[in-house]
């Protein structure tokens, strides 16, 4: 989401694609983008996964243990911690404030919703006028493939985000698409704010090298060549 309100910021217009859960912790994440300014017309709801939450202070097995059958009685754990005035700590994923260092509910991530290549198909349908894409997290390779179809068919800037030392998915290459490598983290979401920045320039016509010209220098990076 830091990307995306990036984008937004810069004024770029920003739908957002993602699976969160049909729960209150989903509901409150759609609210979150809305402030933003961030479309949510593309948000995919799971019903048989809850929506993340960061806890960043629930950090004995015994709190992690309480929050996770608030979840499983069907309570929002945002529900049961902020009831009480002295703890609000608790953040659904994603949202402005969340805190991405803490503990992750549900830890396993095979409980959590996630997009693969046919969500994100379905997802950009229902989008119009697309510009940019920006693929901020790892893309295996059918959802690649999805990406850079939906790119041509728009006639839009593909921008691909990896992990340091990560492969360009192969769908990807020779595009003429923008690979951008992440750093190991980003606490001050610089990069996250080069990225959304970035995208807003080149939706509003700049060229590449232009772009991120403009992107890097707005948090104080000296650009190097693209």
């Amino acid at each position: 989401m830091a990307v995306a309100r990036a984008a937004a910021r810069s004024g770029g217009r920003v739908q957002l694609v993602g699976k969160i859960g049909d729960d209150g912790a989903g509901d409150a994440l759609v609210l979150a983008l809305a402030r933003e300014g961030i479309g949510h017309a593309a948000v995919l709801r799971d019903p048989a996964r809850p929506t993340p939450l960061v806890a960043p202070e629930l950090q004995s097995p015994e709190e992690l243990t309480s929050a996770r059958a608030a979840r499983a009685d069907g309570v929002s754990a945002t529900d049961v911690l902020l009831a009480d005035e002295e703890v609000d700590e608790l953040a659904v994923e994603g949202a402005p404030g969340a805190d991405p260092s803490g503990a992750l509910l549900p830890s396993d991530p095979a409980e959590r919703p996630a997009l693969d290549a046919a969500d994100i198909q379905l997802a950009l349908r229902y989008l119009a006028d697309i510009s940019v894409i920006v693929a901020a997290d790892p893309l295996d390779d059918a959802s690649a493939r999805v990406v850079a179809e939906a790119g041509r068919y728009a006639g839009a800037q593909v921008v691909i985000v990896v992990p340091r030392g990560g492969r360009v998915p192969v769908a990807i290459e020779g595009e003429g698409s923008t690979v951008l490598e992440a750093p190991d983290s980003d606490p001050d979401e610089s990069f996250a704010v080069v990225v959304g920045r970035y995208a807003a320039e080149l939706a509003k016509g700049a060229a590449p090298r232009e772009a991120f010209a403009t992107a890097t220098s707005a948090v104080g990076w000296e650009s190097a060549a693209v």
